[in-house]
């Protein structure tokens, strides 16, 4: 028998959230807590006349002080459940991923009903990224499930996001399961090739949820020169030299991220392309005091905004870059221009590009609005899950 679990006791009329179940609960819906509980901690939650609503993991430390697992009265958080949780995300992945890419998100965090947790594939490797008390508590016996479930080469951890001290937790880096990855991890996307540096790359090692936009952007760069700026290891300029580009060059103030850029390109058997390193601010001015122009330039900025703090000083970082990647543009060239700052919404977003616009004296029109993957879906009651927005733009 389940011992008795602490409770969070809502306020009066603090349960709606919960109504309509959003998985979040904020440190400003709590009355009380009932119990000892500590961080990490599984917990019910009760309304203010001690009706039953859900049940979670609690951290004290936290702005979110309950994240929700399950809205099932008497769901035991046990292996069964998470194993069944792990079941169900991957099973979607199968209906989402094509089978010419053996790279993708497997679990989702809240959007697949385990917050906090993130999963994705990288051909025979798996990445765990924990970013939460709670399920620091749960990820070795997630992972050794995830063996058993995938039967991968092995399983690292890259727990070193920066929402992690907001938990009270520090960096976590290293083997959960299985062997230690090499160095250089070939995974194929669309049918194309890519390098993934999974133990020191940004985020998990690729941006996995910019493939589909990847191929989108592409499709536009058939005999056009092209500036991919923050390129990273070069995903935008692998499709755009797959369709045709005349000219490709990388912009990115990491030299070895320019490095991986060039052994992708020349992996799909392009040129490497021209590598422009440096600070992409500066670097986007100096172009335009050398008249350099291009027929597509790819926005895909580094996240500017943790928190609603800084949504400010990041909008004005978005306006001047948009405002330096359109005074390079030729007429009648492409934009495509991204932010995966989750607190800056789309309609903001959408408002300083055109603000961008109106400042450099071009005419804009959104050809399409971009997205992350279907491997990384959105749980409609938790609009927080859409965090990545693009706008693909005709600049005249």
């Amino acid at each position: 028998m389940m011992a008795e679990l602490s409770r969070i006791v809502l306020a009066k009329g603090r349960e709606k959230a919960l109504m309509n179940r959003h998985p979040w609960i904020y440190s400003g819906a709590v009355a009380r807590v009932i119990g000892d509980a500590v961080p990490g901690d599984m917990v019910d939650v009760v309304d203010a006349g001690g009706a039953w609503w859900a049940r979670g993991y609690y951290n004290p430390n936290s702005k979110i002080r309950v994240r929700v697992l399950t809205w099932e009265q008497g769901q035991a958080i046990d292996r069964a459940f998470l194993r069944q949780q792990l079941a169900a995300s991957i099973a979607r992945r199968e209906r989402m991923v094509s089978g010419d890419t053996n790279a993708y998100r497997l679990v989702y965090a809240e959007s697949d009903g385990l917050p906090g947790l993130i999963v994705d594939r990288y051909a025979d490797w798996v990445v765990l990224q924990s970013l939460t008390m709670g399920m620091d508590g749960l990820k070795q016996e997630i992972a050794e499930m995830l063996m058993e479930m995938l039967s991968p080469r092995g399983i690292y951890e890259r727990s070193d996001a920066d929402i992690r001290p907001q938990e009270g937790l520090g960096p976590v880096v290293g083997v959960l399961a299985g062997e230690i990855p090499p160095e250089r991890i070939e995974v194929h996307e669309n049918g194309l090739r890519f390098y993934v540096d999974i133990l020191n790359g940004h985020k998990t090692g690729f941006y996995l949820d910019q493939r589909m936009s990847r191929e989108t952007v592409g499709s536009y760069c058939a005999g056009g020169d092209v500036l991919n700026v923050f390129a990273y290891t070069g995903g935008f300029s692998v499709y755009a030299a797959r369709a045709g580009a005349a000219h490709i060059s990388h912009l990115d103030s990491s030299a070895n991220a320019l490095d991986l850029a060039a052994e992708n390109m020349v992996l799909n058997g392009f040129e490497p392309g021209e590598r422009l390193e440096g600070d992409a601010f500066k670097l986007l001015r100096t172009l335009r005091d050398q008249n350099k122009r291009y027929d597509v330039v790819v926005l895909d900025p580094p996240k500017f905004a943790f928190s609603k703090a800084q949504v400010q000083s990041a909008t004005r970082g978005y306006k001047d870059i948009n405002m330096s990647a359109m005074h390079l543009l030729k007429p009648g060239g492409i934009l495509a221009t991204f932010s995966c700052s989750g607190a800056v919404d789309a309609l903001l977003f959408q408002k300083v590009v055109f603000g961008a616009g109106i400042d450099s004296g071009r005419e804009l029109r959104v050809l399409q609005e971009l997205r992350q993957g279907p491997d990384h879906p959105v749980f409609l009651p938790f609009p927080q899950g859409a965090y990545l927005k693009g706008l693909l733009c005709l600049v005249e």
